[in-house]
């Protein structure tokens, strides 16, 4: 992601229906709406509205066509009819505000376009790609004419190529990338004019790169090195190369631009995760390193580090110590994937273990190392609980997930569930709510539904988390309530004991206590396992390698438990999240 190339752009909002002269719907999608009123539709209102001299009102319903069908003809006409009918060539009509209309934002750009003011209107198009990258709002004649790239010049033309960079993903999803082929033609246009320009050329490469044009994106970079070598140029190349697999050309490009800047620490980054992507780990660190002794605060560095520390030995310490890290520096210059990356498809850390075979639908209590399940109530100082409200469950549903990104990410997303009282929160422990009618409840009702009860569990012991937090954590509610479900009743006991690793996680102040609570409970499970199988025995080492702040003979113990853990119920579970989750792509970080 490039955090070098920033442009302000106007608050845009989702497309609205037109449904007369006065009456507004907020909608949900990129301009497809299945609510809104075809584009044709939209057509004929603005006409009529056009025709009664209600210039207001057919702007609404032409910027409404302009979110359904961006590059049709006939909504371009009527855009043209109401410019000639304004005083102004209908800009008056598309004012800039706070939080605009997306369609308006694209009818000014069209309409300072035709009033000679192409750059401007390019803004507008980019904001409009940064807010549904998938629609194809610059595939108009105007854009993609090789007279626009005349009248542009090289550095305003580069300057929109990285404004288009900097508001996509890198790499851009396939489905998105024929809406940026504009984009890329008004950059063959301008290299066309100006071939020899180095800033054009390796923007043009950035961009050809994030749409999966490689020998194009290559081509490009090569020749602004070529024609002024500088950092960015390496940089650009290096990227390029990357992408095309030639990873010993990329690392030498990439290290030419620690020539020319030793200070942009950006870039020592990209090496050492270009090292370690190909097994090279030890150089990796060694890049790292020498970052960090030139600031030991600069963000990229910082993640990488950690990153690699994990994959070199494996402990969560450096995780920890990461999140701590990006709680403490809010305003880090651009997003980061590195805990997120290190935390997918672990146990606990990125994704709840499977059920246990002695995990059934009822409350137990007594525990699993003693191998006594009994259904039973809750503990015996708490009446059974009702069944949750309407909206606990409702909101349950929307919230649980057999994965999270990291387990400060599950906390926060956990405080959906924050205003629900506690009797709600036990209800729906005790009364877990239905699969929701999605496709994640689908696949769960279809392969383990078992699972979706583990879900239940989990994300309402996140939910405990919320509870009256106003409290101080020793004499707290939530303190007191997890722990004792995490002691008596074994069914909710690991999701309590997550709930309490995860405070730990965003809390630094309770690790010496959730340390020995979880301490505590892997002594007596590996007690109880030296005369007898413990089937969750796994599970709850892996929670507690998960554990901040762990002595390290508890971490050994709890390493040696875990390697008894059965691979075959985990490759199910991690087949399974396949069909849930997106594949995760690295990206470079941080640089063009």
């Amino acid at each position: 992601m490039d955090h070098r190339n920033r442009v302000s752009s106007p608050t845009l909002t989702r497309p609205h229906r037109a449904t007369g002269t006065d009456e507004r719907e907020d909608h949900v999608a990129e301009g497809t709406d299945d609510r809104a009123l075809p584009a044709t539709e939209e057509l004929a209102l603005a006409r009529r509205a056009l025709d009664s001299g209600e210039l207001t009102h057919a702007a609404e319903h032409v910027a409404a066509a302009l979110a359904r069908a961006p590059t049709l003809p006939e909504v371009h006409e009527a855009l043209a009819r109401l410019a000639a009918a304004s005083g102004d060539g209908g800009l008056g009509l598309f004012p800039l505000q706070h939080h605009t209309f997306v369609g308006a934002v694209v009818a000014r750009a069209h309409l300072l376009a035709a009033a000679g003011h192409p750059a401007e209107g390019l803004d507008l198009l980019v904001a409009a790609t940064a807010h549904a990258p998938g629609a194809d709002w610059a595939g108009v004649p105007w854009v993609t004419s090789s007279e626009l790239a005349e009248r542009l010049g090289p550095e305003q033309a580069a300057r929109v190529l990285m404004q288009v960079c900097a508001a996509v993903a890198d790499p851009v999803p396939p489905a998105n990338r024929a809406a940026l082929s504009p984009y890329l033609t008004l950059a063959r246009n301008a290299i066309t004019v100006h071939p020899e320009h180095a800033l054009l050329l390796g923007t043009a490469s950035a961009l050809a790169r994030r749409v999966d044009e490689i020998p194009l994106a290559v081509r490009w970079a090569s020749r602004g090195v070529r024609a002024t070598p500088s950092k960015m140029g390496e940089v650009w190349l290096g990227y390029a190369l990357r992408s095309a697999g030639r990873t010993r050309e990329a690392l030498a490009a990439l290290r030419r631009a620690v020539g020319h800047d030793p200070d942009d620490l950006t870039v020592y980054a990209d090496i050492a995760a270009t090292l370690a992507d190909h097994g090279r780990l030890e150089e990796a660190l060694g890049w790292i390193e020498r970052a960090l002794a030139r600031n030991p605060s600069f963000d990229c560095a910082v993640h990488t580090a950690h990153r690699l520390r994990f994959q070199r030995d494996g402990a969560v310490r450096h995780l920890v110590a990461l999140a701590d890290f990006i709680r403490d520096h809010p305003d880090d210059s651009h997003e980061h994937g590195d805990l997120a990356e290190c935390c997918r498809g672990r146990p606990w850390l990125g994704q709840l273990t499977p059920p246990t075979p002695t995990t059934g639908a009822a409350a137990i209590h007594g525990h699993p190392d003693t191998g006594h399940v009994e259904e039973l109530e809750p503990p015996a100082d708490r009446p059974t609980p009702p069944p949750p409200s309407a909206e606990a469950a409702r909101r349950l549903r929307e919230l649980a997930h057999p994965a999270w990104p990291h387990p400060p990410a599950a906390y926060d997303a956990a405080v959906g569930l924050a205003t629900l009282d506690l009797p709600d929160l036990l209800g729906l422990l005790t009364h877990p709510p239905e699969t929701p009618q999605n496709a994640l409840g689908r696949v769960l009702s279809g392969q383990d539904p078992a699972l979706w009860l583990r879900c239940v569990q989990v994300w309402t012991c996140l939910g405990l988390l919320h509870h009256r937090t106003d409290e101080p954590w020793a004499d707290s509610t939530r303190r007191r309530v997890l722990v004792e479900l995490a002691r008596e009743v074994a069914e909710v006991s690991e999701a309590a004991l997550f709930a309490l690793v995860t405070a730990a996680w965003v809390d630094p102040s309770v690790r010496p206590d959730v340390a020995a609570l979880v301490t505590g409970r892997l002594a007596a499970v590996a007690e109880a396992a030296r005369h007898q199988p413990v089937p969750n025995a796994a599970s709850l080492a892996h929670l507690a390698l998960a554990t901040p702040d762990l002595d390290p003979e508890t971490i050994a113990l709890a390493q040696a438990l875990a390697g008894v853990t059965a691979g075959q119920r985990r490759g199910a579970l991690r087949a399974l999240l396949r069909r849930l989750l997106p594949p995760w792509r690295s990206r470079p970080r941080g640089t063009p």
